[in-house]
């Protein structure tokens, strides 16, 4: 019976995943994920899906107990009953590796290959050896009865015809474990925002949703990893996840004030020998002036972009930007392997957006 329902329940997780499979685009494009982020589960809204439940057969022949007679109304209700059929909308609770195995189905995303040398270790426990004392729960009760044939057959006691087979106090063995050391590839997620006063909420919702699919990914692909959160106008510097999305200025905007912060990061506590580094940075595209776009390239090109895996530029669009930087990118660093841009007009182009970053496997 038990496994009965763990395969019922495995179906059902399939028929769950298959559904917010053919609706991702719509949940990106529509914001229709709940931020209700626990340690490990995201809720996710899905809807037309059926609760699994019991069916009960005909019971037409049979009466109820209890005061009443056949036909009489349980309880009178109030009003005009709808006509109109519901939707059925249930939030199902998914790790954030399932979410992850969803979009690279869906997107047809490749497995990264971390580059570099491993620094974190970890240990775990494993259970490859026998001992004769050890607690109940971990009684390893094959190798016991084992050891109980063989002492009967050595002392003559063994009978083939009639095997009664009694284990003693002797016999019993136990699993046991010992510490093994792996390494892990971690990596460090770098977000870089304009918080300049061109970047209204709109904007801000974007980079929310991008970035969460994008830390989604990465994680799914590294064992050990860490983001760093970086905001700018004309000055730049280092904030907590939730200032990050919240901050808002009113200044304007010199994008290599957030580039030299990150130069500044990483020279002082990420090795690119020792770290796998993304960089990614959202703007509307508005800069102070062209000397500082070439400020940006010189940064990028002699320090950046040969530190890190690779460096995502997104610009989200805003009636305020001139849009231009994007434009600068594509003119001087067009064709580099480790830059990567997209434009994110709306929520319905962060689905491509996310194909663009990590289609090839970076």
């Amino acid at each position: 019976m038990v496994l009965k329902i763990e395969k019922d329940h495995q179906r059902f997780r399939q028929i769950v995943k298959g559904r917010i499979r053919d609706d991702l685009r719509k949940f990106l494009s529509k914001g229709e994920l709940i931020g209700k982020e626990g340690k490990h589960l995201i809720s996710i809204p899905v809807r037309n899906i059926d609760l699994p439940h019991f069916r009960y057969g005909d019971n037409s022949q049979g009466v109820g107990t209890g005061e009443g007679d056949e036909g009489q109304a349980v309880g009178k209700g109030k009003g005009q009953g709808g006509e109109q059929q519901g939707q059925h909308l249930m939030e199902v609770d998914l790790t954030l590796d399932e979410l992850a195995e969803i979009l690279a189905e869906e997107l047809k995303l490749p497995r990264i290959e971390p580059k570099g040398r491993h620094r974190i270790t970890t240990v775990r426990e494993k259970y490859s050896s026998l001992r004769r004392v050890g607690p109940e729960s971990l009684r390893h009760f094959k190798r016991s009865f084992k050891e109980a044939i063989k002492r009967q057959i050595m002392t003559g006691n063994y009978d083939p015809d009639n095997p009664v087979i009694i284990p003693e106090k002797k016999d019993i063995r136990y699993r046991s474990w010992k510490e093994i050391k792996s390494p892990q590839s971690n990596a460090l997620i770098v977000f870089m925002m304009d918080v300049s006063g061109s970047m209204g909420e709109e904007q801000k919702e974007l980079v929310r949703l991008e970035s969460f699919w994008i830390d989604t990914w990465l994680r799914k692909n590294y064992e050990g990893i860490e983001s760093r959160y970086i905001v700018h106008d004309v000055n730049a510097k280092e904030v907590d996840k939730h200032t990050f999305y919240h901050l808002r200025e009113d200044g304007g905007t010199k994008i290599s004030s957030a580039f030299r912060t990150c130069k500044q990061l990483l020279d002082s506590h990420y090795s690119p020998e020792e770290w796998n580094i993304y960089l990614f940075h959202f703007s509307d595209g508005d800069n102070s002036s062209e000397a500082d776009s070439r400020d940006c390239i010189k940064l990028l090109k002699d320090h950046l972009l040969p530190m890190c895996n690779m460096f995502g530029y997104c610009q989200v669009a805003s009636a305020y930007g001139s849009g231009n930087f994007i434009n600068v990118l594509h003119e001087h660093l067009k064709g580099h392997e480790k830059m990567l841009t997209s434009r994110v007009n709306s929520k319905d182009d962060i689905y491509d957006s996310i194909k663009t970053f990590f289609g090839k496997g970076h």
